[in-house]
């Protein structure tokens, strides 16, 4: 039997960071490929020289990429929603060029923001799939409308996945039957490689792989960086959504930029602790950070303030500190130690966390059996 065709909405862009979205979906497309699917990755709208609305598409790691240009500049305006005046009709586009491809009727909707809720509806899906990788409303600049819409997708989708424990509970808080935490995962055999690129160096350096955002505490980084003169601190990623000259700057303070999903082993490689210098504010009440697992593939120590998340599922291997002069100490304290102690712990961990297993366990789900039932039911609710 051919499989349904799947359309991802999310918030992402596919050729951004590498993160949840393209580790799972990269995944589900070759699985759905298999049954003779396509998969469609559909992006927020984004603003460029262009004098009206055009849609864009491009194949890609065998998904294809849909996004929506509009005028405007991506400088000044690098993340409209899909609900931006300027992207008014995007859904019939989108419909429209699905249909034209031969789109099988009812396709499986997969979100990642509840902003693509409208967009969905017009494609007339077959099955809703909801993955709550972060809470959205939580960060900086979040879309007026998102809370309310949040609440129609919990109650319209027939699945809801979560990524962490705090955003499980948040979650379940609102809808009780079909949520299933998946905290995010690893690629192991990806970032091992890391092990074997590492080489001798004459000064340490602390490392942090990912976006710079307001959940990072960017005075404590100024004050590590002040603290251990004789380190580098490295951040590999690109500063987002905060002005780049409130990012701290100090001689042993380097910015690499945005890295490929495959030269991150080598960045890692060069590291001799993992930093995850996470502010404790709104922004990261309900985080479970990918790369804390990364870092441990990698075979490195990892250094992270007191996130709930990484608080409750890794405690036993990650080092926690609170300020600059913890996080310093820590720092000296675990580039001097073996890591065979802590490989020993972190094994089963990655074992049990790999992207593969997760894919699978959620095309599981998917396919036993939620239906538009719940969907019919709100209607006449």
């Amino acid at each position: 039997m051919t499989s349904p065709d799947l359309v991802v909405v999310s918030h992402l862009r596919w050729s951004w960071v590498w993160q949840r979205p393209q580790h799972l979906v990269s995944r589900l497309a070759r699985r759905r490929a298999s049954g003779g699917a396509r998969t469609f990755f559909v992006e927020e709208p984004l603003p460029t020289d262009v004098p009206g609305p055009r849609l864009r598409t491009e194949q890609v790691d065998g998904v294809t990429r849909i996004w929506l240009e509009i005028p405007g500049s991506p400088d000044e305006d690098p993340s409209p929603n899909f609900d931006d005046p300027r992207a008014r009709g995007y859904a019939d586009l989108l419909a429209g060029l699905l249909a034209r491809l031969g789109r099988p009727a009812a396709p499986d909707v997969w979100l990642y923001t509840p902003m693509g809720l409208d967009l969905a509806r017009r494609l007339t899906p077959g099955r809703v799939v909801y993955d709550v990788m972060d809470d959205l409303a939580s960060f900086l600049k979040a879309p007026k409308g998102l809370i309310l819409r949040q609440q129609r997708l919990l109650a319209m989708a027939d699945l809801v996945f979560t990524g962490g424990r705090s955003l499980h509970r948040a979650v379940t808080a609102q809808r009780r039957d079909g949520v299933h935490l998946f905290r995010s995962g690893v690629e192991a055999g990806h970032y091992a490689a890391a092990r074997e690129l590492r080489r001798p160096r004459t000064t340490h350096v602390a490392g942090y792989v990912g976006v710079f955002d307001e959940r990072i505490d960017l005075p404590l980084v100024a004050d590590l960086a002040a603290r251990l003169p004789d380190w580098t601190v490295r951040i590999v990623g690109p500063i987002f959504k905060i002005d780049k000259a409130c990012a701290p700057t100090a001689p042993n303070i380097e910015y690499a930029g945005m890295m490929s999903y495959e030269d991150l082993p080598a960045a890692m490689a060069g590291f001799d602790v993992a930093l995850m210098p996470f502010a404790l504010n709104e922004a990261t009440r309900s985080i479970s950070p990918t790369k804390t697992l990364e870092y441990l593939a990698a075979g490195l120590p990892v250094v992270s303030t007191r996130v709930p998340d990484v608080v409750a599922d890794f405690a036993s291997v990650v080092h926690l500190a609170d300020d600059g002069a913890q996080f310093a100490a820590a720092c000296r304290q675990v580039a001097e130690h073996d890591c065979a102690m802590r490989d020993e712990r972190v094994a089963p961990l990655l074992a049990r966390q790999e992207w593969d297993a997760i894919a699978h366990a959620m095309t599981r789900l998917l396919d036993a059996g939620a239906g538009a039932g719940r969907r019919a039911g709100e209607a006449t609710a």
